[in-house]
């Protein structure tokens, strides 16, 4: 299952802010958007929140990311 995000760097902390009109899912990260650094808070926290294991196949360097669960 693939999920959309729009992420917001260099927040105070990492936090699901919500859902989006569109079905986005809207996710403030405690992370700045370098090396990889925001991809890789924000694969960490959807484990902590879902569960499994989380990639980002789309979006690597912009605000909106699609992500999938390779946990089957």
């Amino acid at each position: 299952n693939n999920l959309t995000i729009k992420v917001i760097p260099r927040a105070r902390l990492t936090e699901l802010v919500g859902t989006m009109s569109d079905g986005t899912t809207k996710i403030r990260l405690a992370a700045v958007p370098e090396d990889g650094k925001a991809n890789a808070e924000l694969c960490r926290y959807l484990s902590e929140l879902y569960g499994g294991k989380w990639e980002v196949i789309a979006g690597n360097t912009g605000m909106r990311k699609v992500v999938r669960s390779s946990s089957r």
